[in-house]
């Protein structure tokens, strides 16, 4: 089970937490740590502005990431914006980018870049895509990465007539593997034969470490085809609603928009900054005093930012000692 959950990461990262921020801990109690850490994990907020090599640690820490991501940029497909006219606010490759470093800020170019060729099946970056479209491939792209590599070197090999599954022939006096050659007349347009496609895949997660796609989803999605490229696999993961559910990290495409918990903060939100431009300067204190306080509930966050408070404290100390010394 710990191995599983991933409880050795959490806990190697939790101490880690602990020694850099030990000053600042001292004040709160490690049991309160631990419990306030633990509780971050339990929520998905620990991955947020950590380095990458922490967020793409563990299946839970990038099902944490995607959910996190669509709860704070959702709205970029909601709402209108300059392409409004369209139907959605549409970015490039290198937007989303930027969007995925507020986040994580130095999470890799690579990544965005295969998730959108997954939406443009080109090499053209700059083109614009949806955030519903870019959402779900980067989700495949980003969740199964070490499986989709793999894939691409499946595919490659069949496109190349091998078959990636080494037979053993009994016959063979030295008893070393053989690969069967396939046929190769056909097209690398045409793609690969769908159903060998799937026998290969289907070995390959048999043997997987790392997350696949359910093997029984993945069989129902190719039944219907005969042959089909490599790109066309991965558009066809990305609007498999199945596997999305499977995944369990971002609603289904219809609801992608809908966050009722997150909606109804944003109008009190809205709500109280309008009463407050309404009552103006000219208000009595008094009137101030009325207003309604919001209670939210404290998110727990990781330690992190504490250590660089105290960078930027320090900074603060020191651009007012040479202003004080400018001024004499």
């Amino acid at each position: 089970f710990a191995a599983q959950r991933h409880v050795l990461t959490y806990m190697e990262d939790a101490v880690s937490q602990l020694l850099e921020n030990r000053e600042d801990i001292s004040q709160y109690g490690i049991a309160r740590f631990f419990t306030e850490y633990f509780n971050s994990v339990r929520q998905g907020t620990h991955i947020l502005f950590r380095e990458f090599s922490f967020v793409q640690a563990t299946p839970h820490n990038r099902a944490s990431f995607l959910r996190t991501f669509w709860r704070c940029f959702r709205t970029v497909g909601k709402n209108g914006g300059k392409y409004s006219s369209i139907c959605c606010y549409l970015l490039t490759a290198q937007e989303y980018h930027c969007l995925l470093q507020l986040l994580c800020p130095d999470f890799p170019m690579e990544l965005t870049q295969k998730a959108a060729r997954i939406v443009l099946m080109d090499d053209a970056m700059d083109c614009l895509m949806s955030f519903s479209d870019f959402l779900f491939a980067f989700q495949i792209q980003f969740y199964y990465s070490e499986f989709l590599e793999s894939v691409a070197a499946i595919y490659q090999d069949l496109l190349a007539g091998k078959n990636p599954n080494t037979v053993i022939v009994p016959t063979s006096s030295s008893g070393q593997h053989r690969q069967r050659q396939l046929p190769n007349d056909c097209s690398p347009l045409d793609g690969v034969e769908a159903s060998l496609f799937y026998q290969c895949l289907e070995s390959l997660c048999d043997r997987s470490k790392y997350s696949c796609p359910p093997s029984a989803l993945m069989k129902e999605m190719l039944s219907s085809a005969q042959r089909l490229t490599f790109y066309g696999f991965l558009m066809a993961l990305a609007k498999d609603q199945g596997i999305n559910r499977a995944l369990g990290a971002l609603p289904d495409k219809g609801d992608l928009f809908l966050d009722p918990a997150m909606d109804q903060e944003l109008e009190k939100l809205v709500a109280q900054v309008s009463r407050l431009s309404v009552s103006g300067p000219s208000s009595s204190s008094g009137d101030a005093a009325n207003l309604p306080v919001r209670n939210s509930p404290r998110t727990n966050s990781p330690w992190k930012p504490l250590h660089h408070r105290r960078k930027m404290d320090a900074e603060s100390e020191g651009s007012n000692e040479e202003t004080d010394s400018s001024e004499n």
